[in-house]
């Protein structure tokens, strides 16, 4: 079940404030929105579980480490549970960080076709026979392409 915040909370809480309260995006931008935290969903995916993977593939300062754990798993994208030595915690995505593969993906895909030069080496997302995931192209149910040209955001009332 979707977690819903309904109140603008303290500073030194994990709770955001929202930048935009009905809109989705801004939403999602206030709680997955800084380069850490999306990098740390990303590793994840990617089977990081400790404090330390996450730190030694990010780079991130401990302290950063520390406050991006500690907002992810406060809003449901992670959980922390006993690792199977028993003797230290670890972070595991839960169904509401799962649901963030496609925005990485998307990510991943748009930076393959823009922050690249033509030719030059990147690593790759291969599905699980080897074969490179395929472009993400939104469309309508009736199979209809969309893009920004063919959408538009009805306001809430």
């Amino acid at each position: 079940m979707p977690r819903t915040i309904t109140r603008a909370p303290d500073p030194g809480s994990a709770d955001p404030e929202w930048t935009d309260p009905h809109c989705p995006v801004a939403r999602t931008l206030d709680l997955v929105g800084d380069r850490w935290s999306l990098l740390v969903i990303r590793d994840a995916m990617d089977g990081a579980r400790s404090f330390t993977e996450f730190q030694r593939r990010t780079g991130i300062a401990r302290n950063i480490l520390t406050d991006r754990l500690r907002k992810l798993t406060a809003h449901g994208l992670l959980a922390q549970r006993t690792a199977p030595s028993g003797r230290r915690q670890e972070y595991v995505l839960t169904d509401a960080g799962h649901d963030l593969f496609p925005v990485i993906l998307t990510l991943r895909q748009w930076g393959e076709r823009h922050a690249f030069t033509p030719g030059e080496s990147h690593s790759t997302l291969v599905d699980q026979h080897g074969t490179p995931v395929p472009h993400i192209t939104p469309a309508g149910a009736d199979g209809t392409l969309l893009g920004a040209a063919t959408t538009h955001v009805q306001k809430a009332q």
